[in-house]
């Protein structure tokens, strides 16, 4: 049983399937700091505010005894829309590297065309026919 694992272990496909998935966790991280640090201010710019703090107010909260605000509820949409972003950029990227790769690998010949003229079976006719002679 521990062979059989080890041999699924260490199939190819899986073996890149985690490779693969350990690039995209990083990766995700490089975009989330691209969005976060250089599109979200410049997107805030736009709002005249920083993008992740834009959210609507839906419930007032109450002043508890040491004086802070409790029981607010928000509606994030700023957030929502940085992740939208995330998600975009991480889509386009994985986009070009499926196509990079598709390019790189080698076009698939085409398979040769039959031979014009008689059939295999034709001929065999043909030599059964001049055997008979």
């Amino acid at each position: 049983m521990l062979k059989e694992f080890k041999e699924f272990a260490m199939k190819g496909n899986l073996v890149d399937i985690a490779v693969g998935f350990v690039m995209g966790a990083a990766f995700k991280e490089v975009v989330t700091s691209f969005t976060g640090g250089i599109v979200s201010p410049l997107i805030g710019l736009i709002f005249d505010s920083d993008f992740k703090d834009l959210r609507m107010k839906l419930k007032d909260g109450t002043l508890n005894d040491a004086g802070e605000t409790v029981g607010e509820v928000f509606l994030e949409y700023g957030t929502f829309l940085t992740n939208v972003i995330d998600f975009i950029i991480v889509a386009f990227v994985m986009f070009l590297v499926v196509k990079g790769v598709n390019k790189m690998k080698k076009k698939e010949e085409p398979a040769p065309e039959e031979p014009k003229g008689p059939t295999q079976e034709e001929l065999l006719m043909e030599i059964r026919d001049a055997l008979k002679k």
